[in-house]
């Protein structure tokens, strides 16, 4: 199976690997044989629960570009892990956490198999879209980089993400942004018509929207993910977090390049709208309910309808922080500072 290999780690930061640290202390290697022996007796239960595609996916036949052997992935240490310790906490769901997680090689084969599973429908099956997912990802390092740095961000910013196995199992704001990342490759391959359909799926099941030409870049958070609209020309920089409800459109019906650019760091409250091919500066702050129709400064805050810039932060990267709820003198202040003249008449 192809995973990641040892040397294309060494560019991640170093935070990944301590995040990605085992809550208890691995077990030995007859413990993990014994572990896997003991599910594979249950395995004839799992043909019924999960037919065809239970035990893992077919291997594509072209060579992967990075190679298994004796690879270093903290992250998919930490899913598994955290996965092995589920399904002795929960019994029910040990056969779809094996199914899911415990039956594969690599993170990119399980999230391949969850995303299919996910958006199949009787038309579209899963072993179709789980060797689409698997083929694109396994021959891509740039994806391979990003969902983990992706599940990382929601490991970081989302309080309400558990763990790395929660993100890759249900969380459809991660979910949304890998399937996107696997139809923004095959758009770039000249396969649009299936990018397209890969697109129409995201939009079905998950409730959000992206064209598979948008850039987005890695280190994302998508919170909750519901409602979240990017066009066709839009372009997302890396260590951005996204609440619900976000668009990222055009004025009307010009073509060409027409859809907003965001800067890396950029913190994007829930429900705001971003229109036409404007500028959103590195490390801003949008906040919620804000529609956003000129640039917007590099670690500036916005507010309003229109927006108005109400202030700077003091972070680099709020996006990062997380922190959109400034003080109530600080909005006081600033309601004083940017109250209309005409009102005071």
């Amino acid at each position: 199976m192809a995973c990641l290999s040892e040397e294309s780690w060494v560019s991640l930061p170093k935070m990944l690997s301590e995040r990605a640290s085992l809550r208890q202390e691995r077990p030995n290697e007859d413990d993990k044989r014994n572990f896997m022996e003991s599910e594979s007796t249950a395995s004839y239960r799992l043909d019924k629960v999960f037919p065809v595609y239970a035990l893992g996916i077919s291997k594509p036949d072209p060579e992967p570009v990075v190679s298994a052997a004796n690879s270093a992935d903290p992250i998919w240490d930490a899913v598994r892990e955290e996965a092995k310790l589920v399904a002795e906490n929960e019994p029910i769901l040990s056969s779809f956490l094996y199914a899911s997680i415990l039956s594969h090689d690599c993170l990119e084969q399980a999230l391949g198999f969850v995303l299919a599973n996910r958006l199949q429908n009787p038309t579209l099956l899963a072993t179709q879209l789980m060797d689409i997912f698997y083929d694109v990802m396994t021959h891509d390092r740039s994806i391979q980089r990003s969902i983990r740095l992706d599940v990382q961000a929601f490991m970081d910013r989302d309080p309400a993400c558990l763990s790395y196995c929660s993100a890759l199992l249900y969380l459809k704001g991660y979910h949304s942004l890998q399937v996107h990342r696997v139809a923004h490759a095959l758009w770039s391959q000249g396969r649009k018509v299936l990018a397209l359909a890969l697109q129409s799926r995201i939009s079905e099941v998950f409730g959000v929207d992206i064209h598979p030409a948008a850039q987005i870049g890695e280190g994302i958070l998508l919170d909750h993910g519901t409602g979240v609209v990017i066009g066709e020309t839009a372009v997302v920089g890396n260590r951005v977090s996204m609440m619900h409800g976000v668009t990222l459109g055009g004025t009307g019906k010009e073509i060409g390049d027409r859809h907003p650019k965001v800067g890396d760091g950029a913190l994007i409250g829930a429900s705001v709208t971003i229109l036409g091919n404007i500028k959103i500066g590195h490390g801003a702050m949008i906040a919620a309910g804000s529609l956003v129709l000129k640039d917007v400064p590099p670690r500036s805050i916005v507010a309003g309808i229109p927006a108005k810039v109400i202030g700077y932060v003091d972070e680099q990267d709020p996006s990062l922080t997380m922190k959109h709820d400034a003080t109530k003198d600080f909005f006081e202040n600033a309601a004083v500072n940017f109250r209309d003249p005409r009102s005071t008449g």
